[in-house]
């Protein structure tokens, strides 16, 4: 019988927890931790392991994964006496998933080297839709000996690897993805919010621009359902729809604009949208469903 590597992942959210569900197979030893106990029970139930904390994770774990909100969490996780890296062993690769700040990425890197371990960035694309199927896109910073060990890992729930570089790359692409991808939700709400205005379908406006590359799938999706909450739903049935997600969007967006000022650029669009993003989300903003026979 083949020896497992063990594997852990910390952070079982809407998109950690179908990544470390995929990882579970008779390849890996999974190792979990949340303050979720309810997320971790479920990984229990399919075959990982719980862990009472993120000493005990990290002293038994070769590999590393790490899927939290922000900053500030992945560092409550990697410092302090029962952090990770106070207590991973020498070589362990962590993998930092979290759309973070370019700086306070390479500072983890810099301090994980001086510990003997290898942390990187491997932030994803895709949604959870697609953490299920297994098809994300990972955006990787690292050494090639090190995506090489990884790589394995990452193409249980990937369909994708782009090695953008050396670390730090991989959450300067991120950043850069997720830029475009908002400010296209934003462009696409309030053409959507013209065109319905002037009596015309966001189904037409579908049809030409996947025709001519304007538009893409995920923009129609996000407006369609947003529009169509909208019509009926109140404002604090919005709120817990898509709150979530238009706060992560204006963190993701601030996140790209502390990263370019870092390297002296000005984003004016970027903080645009930051601004306006989660007021987009939740359709309070000039971009609401237009009202029958608006069309001023």
């Amino acid at each position: 019988m083949s020896l497992q590597t063990h594997v852990g992942y910390i952070g079982l959210g809407n998109i950690g927890k179908p990544v470390a569900t995929r990882l579970i197979s008779d390849a890996y030893s999974v190792h979990v931790f949340d303050v979720d106990q309810q997320a971790v029970q479920s990984l229990v139930e399919q075959g990982a392991t719980a862990c009472e904390s993120l000493a005990e994770l990290a002293s038994q774990c070769e590999h590393i994964g790490v899927c939290v909100r922000d900053d500030a969490q992945v560092e409550s996780l990697l410092y302090g006496d029962a952090g990770l890296l106070s207590n991973a062993g020498a070589n362990t690769v962590i993998a930092i998933h979290s759309t973070v700040t370019q700086e306070r990425l390479l500072k983890w890197s810099d301090d994980a080297w001086s510990c003997g371990i290898f942390l990187i960035d491997a932030p994803m694309t895709g949604g959870a839709h697609r953490a299920e199927a297994g098809t994300l896109c990972y955006m990787v910073g690292g050494d090639d000996a090190i995506l090489d060990r990884s790589h394995p890992i990452l193409m249980r729930s990937a369909e994708k690897v782009v090695h953008a570089g050396g670390v730090g790359a991989g959450i300067a692409l991120k950043l850069c993805n997720n830029f475009i991808q908002y400010t296209e939700f934003v462009a696409m709400a309030e053409a959507t919010r013209l065109a319905e205005a002037c009596g015309l379908s966001v189904d037409v406006l579908r049809d030409v621009g996947l025709s001519n590359g304007v538009v893409n799938e995920q923009m129609h999706m996000f407006v369609s359902a947003r529009n169509s909450l909208a019509a009926s739903a109140s404002d604090e049935d919005m709120q817990q729809i898509f709150g979530a997600m238009g706060a992560l969007g204006s963190k993701d967006l601030e996140c790209a604009i502390a990263t370019a000022a870092a390297h002296s650029v000005t984003l004016p669009t970027a903080e645009y949208v930051r601004d306006r993003i989660e007021d987009v989300f939740l359709a309070r903003d000039a971009s609401r469903p237009a009202q029958a026979g608006d069309c001023s």
